[in-house]
């Protein structure tokens, strides 16, 4: 009988690991918000844990993950029956570990706590910034607050996203091994498709400008609410007050991360053509709206946010396309220019 209770679980973990996560854009964007050290992100049995949790989220909910280990080996982990036994073999070790003291033991049951200690406070210090964020982002496209006010917390807004994507991308990437220009290349090549990179390009191209787009806070809103959201139903499910108040609003949160995606998504892509129609007044700025439109062409090939720029773009096409064809077809070079230039 615990054979057949186990072979639906075994089913479900061969068609876990068989299931193709490079070809389903929310595993990017689920194992980019994972903050873990680099030296863990790089094992093969903690890609392969997040990978089951992943399916457990997205695909199959009645998936078991077990916890993954904290100790430092990099096996994988064993089957049920093995884990029980190794679990009881546990006190033995520490009990003929105590009448002999050896030094691997010592370091082990030292540098065991650590990882998880750090991966707490960093958990800990985003969570801080981007509640802070998301309050100052909220005051700042208040109608009652003072202009001056506003802008200042619209610049602020930005500055704290901006911060927090940088110690996200310090946290999973580290920094370059050598500052010369080959290390900083290669460095920069294996950032520039995070949606952490993305978000601190965004958040620098607005933060060095005098033209204040409170529509621009939009996409900030959106990444605080999901990150603060997904910290509060993860350590604070028992509280009394977080039941009572916060679990819907956190569980809606979680549950409409393509929602939030696919309208921060339109508010970039609209951002770009209210740049474009600012370089007609007074408050142009021709190198803010090169800058961004280039970001907005990286959000279109980044695997991170293509599939929610691409469906914003192809229903703008959908829509343009017909009437440019039809009241002006003067206008069908110039864009097949600008589409040979964005697919380039």
């Amino acid at each position: 009988m615990g054979e057949e209770r186990e072979d639906p679980q075994k089913l479900k973990r061969i068609a876990a690991a068989a299931y193709e996560y490079d070809n389903d854009p929310r595993w990017a964007d689920y194992w980019s918000n994972i903050l873990i050290p680099p030296s863990m992100a790089s094992r093969s049995d903690v890609q392969d844990h997040y990978k089951r949790k992943f399916y457990q989220r997205y695909i199959d909910p009645d998936l078991v993950v077990e916890p993954m280990s904290t100790n430092s080996s990099s096996q994988p982990a064993r089957p049920s029956a093995a884990s029980s036994t190794s679990s009881n073999d546990q006190p033995r070790q520490r009990n003929s570990g105590s009448t002999s003291t050896t030094r691997p033991s010592g370091t082990s049951a030292t540098t065991s706590p650590s990882p998880t200690s750090l991966r707490w406070d960093r958990h800990t210090i985003q969570f801080s910034v981007n509640a802070w964020v998301f309050v100052v982002a909220v005051l700042a496209i208040f109608p009652l607050v003072p202009r001056h006010l506003s802008q200042r917390l619209y610049r602020l807004s930005f500055m704290g996203t901006a911060c927090s994507s940088l110690y996200s991308l310090y946290s999973l990437y580290g920094q370059p091994r050598e500052w010369n220009l080959q290390s900083l290349q290669i460095y920069f090549q294996s950032i520039i498709a995070a949606k952490d990179f993305i978000n601190f390009i965004y958040c620098l191209t607005f933060v060095t400008s005098n033209l204040c787009l409170k529509f621009a806070l939009i996409p900030i809103l959106c990444r605080a609410l999901e990150l603060v959201a997904k910290f509060l139903r993860r350590n604070f499910n028992r509280s009394s007050l977080y039941r009572k108040y916060l679990e819907e609003p956190c569980v809606w949160v979680e549950s409409n991360t393509s929602t939030l995606s696919m309208l921060s998504s339109h508010a970039e892509i609209g951002l770009g053509f209210l740049l474009i129609i600012s370089l007609f007044s007074w408050q142009r700025n021709i190198i803010q709206t090169f800058m961004y439109w280039q970001l907005l062409k990286l959000m279109y090939h980044a695997p991170v946010t293509a599939s929610y720029h691409n469906s914003v773009w192809t229903k703008i096409g959908m829509t343009v396309n017909p009437l440019v064809h039809r009241y002006a077809p003067f206008l069908q070079t110039p864009i097949s220019a600008a589409q040979r230039w964005w697919f380039r």
